[in-house]
């Protein structure tokens, strides 16, 4: 398991500062449920904006 999570999406509620991710948990899905094939093909739902 990944030990550091780093993202640079800092209007999420999960960001730190140094782009670290603070979530418990990551979870990461691919379009249209349809095998990946690049990172641009994957999506993160874990993010929630920060309100």
């Amino acid at each position: 398991m990944a030990k550091d999570v780093l993202c640079e999406v800092n209007n999420c509620k999960y960001w730190e500062q140094g782009n670290k991710c603070s979530a418990e948990s990551i979870y990461i899905v691919s379009h249209h449920g349809k095998e990946a094939s690049n990172s641009k093909e994957t999506d993160c739902k874990t993010f929630e904006p920060v309100h």
